[in-house]
C-alpha cells in the first residue's frame, strides 16, 4: 500500500508518544444540540428534532442514534442543553444520568466534543480510549455499513489519525461540506484527507462530482482522547485550557462554580474549523469512504424522501390513491385528503388536511403554528424562522 503523504506526528516521534498504556476501547459520544429551524413548527428551541421521530420508524432520532452506536460502543455519552436533559433522559432510560453531560449554553460542536472526550479520558485513565462523535439527529438506512466504517475508522485512529467518516454523494448537493480524497492510508479502505471545502457553488460541486474524490462531509469524527487532547492545545489552546478546567471538576462538588466562570468564555467554533481543516494541512487527518444511506434531515424535502412509501390517503377515484407521504401518530393518514398533491408530505395534527393542486407541498400543523410551503421551497425556512420574536412558544 503507498504510504500516506505525511504522518501526523513528526518522523522523529514515536507513533506510540504519549499512549495510554491499557486496554483499548471505543467509546461514542452524541452531541444533541440545535433547533432544527428547517423543520419549524415540529422542531422548535425547547423540542428540537433530536428528539421527535421524523422518519416514521417508532423512535426519535435520537433513540436510533443511540441504538445504532451502543453495540459498537463500550460506552455513550450523551452531551446536550440543559434545557433537553431531563427529556435526553427520559428517551434513554437505559442510559446512566451522569452519561448525559449537560451544557448551560450552546458553544458550537468542538466545545461539546472537547467536555465529552476529556470527562471520558479522566473517567477511564487505564485504557487506550478512542472516542467517535455522532450527531443525534443523522439517520442512516444501512446499519451493517455504518458498522463497518466505524470499525475502520477505530483502526485508523489508533495510528493517531483524526478520522472522518465521509459520504459518498449521491446528488450535487450545495447543503453540505465537501472533503476532498488522497490515496495511500493507514489501513485498508481509509484514505488520507487533502483538504475541506465549506458548501461549494453549484458550479463547484458539478466539477466535484464530475471528477470524483469527493465526500460529503457528515460531521462524524474519531480520534484517540489522549490525541485530542493534544491536538486542541496546539491549534486551540484556549479552549483546551478551559475545557480541561472544566472536565477536573466535572464530576466533583466544584462542577457548577467551574461552569459558570468558564464556559461562557470558551471559543465557540465547530471542529471542522478548529481542528479537521487546519490538521488536514498537516497530513494528520484521514477519511473512511461510506455509503450508509446517510442523511442529516436537514428539512422538509428530506423527509419527506426519508419517509417510508406514501401513506394510503384518500384521493377522488379519477385521481387513484394519493401519493402522499404523511408524519404522525398511527390514524394521521385518516385525517389527509389529497388531489394532484403527488409527492406532498403533511402532518396533520389532530385537523383534517386537504391538499388540493399542489404537487411536492409541505403542510404541517403543530395546533400553534401551521407551515404550507413546498419542498423546492423548504432550504429557505430558517430566513422565516429567523424573522420570528426572538422570545415566545413559536421559537
Amino acid at each position: 500500500m503507498t504510504q500516506p503523504r505525511s504522518a501526523p506526528r513528526p518522523a522523529s516521534e514515536p507513533a506510540d508518544a504519549g499512549r495510554t498504556a491499557g486496554r483499548a476501547t471505543f467509546r461514542a459520544i452524541v452531541p444533541a444540540g440545535g433547533a432544527g429551524t428547517r423543520l419549524w413548527p415540529l422542531s422548535r428551541r425547547t423540542d428540537p428534532k433530536f428528539l421527535h421521530d421524523l422518519t416514521a420508524s417508532g423512535r426519535s432520532l435520537l433513540q436510533s442514534t443511540y441504538a445504532r452506536l451502543r453495540p459498537l460502543a463500550e460506552g455513550v455519552v450523551v452531551v446536550t442543553g440543559a434545557g433537553h436533559a431531563a427529556k435526553v433522559r427520559s428517551q434513554l432510560p437505559d442510559l446512566p444520568p451522569g452519561d448525559v453531560l449537560a451544557e448551560p449554553s450552546p458553544r458550537d460542536s468542538m466545545a461539546a466534543i472537547a467536555l465529552a472526550a476529556e470527562v471520558l479520558r479522566r473517567r477511564h485513565p487505564d485504557e487506550d480510549l478512542v472516542v467517535g462523535s455522532f450527531a443525534a439527529d443523522h439517520l442512516i438506512a444501512d446499519e451493517p455499513a455504518f458498522t463497518s466504517a466505524v470499525t475502520r475508522a477505530v483502526a485508523a485512529a489508533r495510528h493517531d489519525y483524526l478520522v472522518a467518516i465521509g459520504i459518498a454523494p449521491d446528488e450535487p448537493s450545495t447543503a453540505f461540506g465537501y472533503i476532498r480524497v488522497g490515496a495511500g492510508g493507514p489501513v485498508a479502505g481509509v484514505e488520507p484527507v487533502e483538504d475541506f471545502v465549506e458548501k461549494p457553488s453549484p458550479e463547484v460541486v458539478a466539477g466535484y462530482l464530475a471528477a470524483g474524490g469527493y465526500l460529503w462531509n457528515a460531521g462524524m469524527y474519531l480520534c484517540r482522547a489522549e490525541r485530542l487532547r493534544e491536538l486542541l492545545r496546539r491549534y486551540q489552546p484556549a479552549l483546551a485550557a478551559g475545557i480541561e478546567e472544566i472536565a477536573a471538576a466535572w464530576d466533583g462538588p466544584e462542577r457548577a462554580e467551574v461552569l459558570e466562570r468558564v464556559w461562557p468564555g470558551l471559543p465557540a467554533i465547530a471542529i471542522d474549523h478548529a481542528l479537521s481543516e487546519p490538521l488536514s494541512r498537516d497530513g494528520g487527518v484521514a477519511v473512511v469512504p461510506a455509503d450508509l444511506g446517510w442523511s442529516d434531515i436537514g428539512d422538509w424535502d428530506a423527509i419527506a424522501t426519508a419517509l417510508p412509501e406514501p401513506s394510503p390517503v384518500q384521493a377522488p377515484p379519477s385521481g387513484g390513491r394519493g401519493a402522499v407521504r404523511v408524519l404522525g401518530p398511527a390514524g394521521s393518514a385518516d385525517r389527509v385528503r389529497a388531489y394532484g398533491a403527488e409527492g406532498s408530505v403533511v402532518v396533520p395534527g389532530e385537523a383534517t388536511v386537504v391538499v388540493l393542486g399542489i404537487p411536492g407541498a409541505v403542510v404541517v400543523n403543530t395546533g400553534d403554528a401551521i407551515l404550507v410551503t413546498t419542498r423546492d421551497r423548504a432550504q429557505h425556512l430558517k430566513q422565516v424562522v429567523d424573522d420570528l420574536p426572538r422570545e415566545g412558544p413559536l421559537r
